[in-house]
């Protein structure tokens, strides 16, 4: 969406604070020997305390509050009570939402406690290519320009790109146009960010895999060969400058 009023910012800026605020506080509550699902229903009953409806129950049926992958999973991963989390995983929480019909998304991975299996620097280099991107994009700047960025820079840190996985408009949906903001140089993409348009850029940095598969569970992504991804995700509101981040509340770069 463009946002043209007041009143589309300040709607923007109450369903991100909920979504950024639900993410922060499940990564927070997260520990070693609990169930996903645990997990989300807690993250649940936030967006319920905050007005909020979860944007992939609402939008596609999906069976869970929020996405929640571990390891090798990559995105939409179901909560589930038989998956129990240990020291050291990886772990992605993905939270959209809805609130008086105003959308937003965010995410991001984490090392569950001690990090013993060295996953910290992947999730660094997604934060921080996340946070590189996003300084970059303005009213003008070609999408595919922000992609080789996101792939280059990953290169640069040893990892690599998942390429069919990609951000995307947002606003008074869950996902608009653009309908894709990916995560490597695509020639054939020509379309550029607009000004007051709003947009969640994510990025998927790989340890190897450049592709996610889905799983029988018809949801979850996942790499075939074993590798490990990290993704961080933010709303954002695209101005002549450096851009508004609405989701700032979920403190992933803290």
């Amino acid at each position: 969406m463009s946002i043209t009023s007041q009143a589309d910012l300040a709607g923007l800026q109450r369903i991100s604070a909920a979504v950024g605020t639900t993410l922060k506080q499940m990564r927070e509550y997260a520990q070693p020997g609990m169930t996903t699902k645990e997990i989300d229903d807690y993250g649940g009953r936030i967006l319920a305390a905050l007005g909020a409806n979860s944007a992939p129950r609402l939008t596609y049926g999906f069976p869970g509050w929020t996405c929640i992958s571990v390891n090798n999973e990559v995105a939409h991963g179901i909560p589930s009570a038989r998956k129990v989390l240990q020291q050291g995983d990886l772990v992605n929480i993905d939270v959209s939402a809805e609130l008086d019909g105003y959308w937003a998304d965010n995410g991001g991975s984490f090392v569950l406690g001690a990090d013993i299996h060295n996953h910290q620097p992947l999730v660094d280099a997604s934060r921080q290519i996340l946070r590189t991107a996003l300084s970059r994009i303005r009213g003008g700047v070609r999408i595919a320009d922000i992609g080789g960025l996101i792939e280059t820079e990953a290169r640069k840190a040893g990892f690599r790109v998942i390429k069919n996985l990609v951000g995307h408009g947002i606003g008074r949906s869950l996902h608009e146009e653009p309908s894709e903001i990916p995560c490597y140089y695509d020639r054939y993409n020509l379309k550029r960010f607009k000004k007051n348009s709003v947009v969640a850029v994510e990025t998927f940095i790989s340890t190897r895999a450049t592709l996610a598969h889905q799983l029988n569970d018809g949801w979850t992504l996942a790499t075939k060969d074993g590798s490990f991804v990290a993704q961080h995700e933010h709303t954002i509101v695209i101005t002549d400058d450096k851009p508004l981040i609405l989701t700032e509340a979920n403190s992933i770069w803290e």
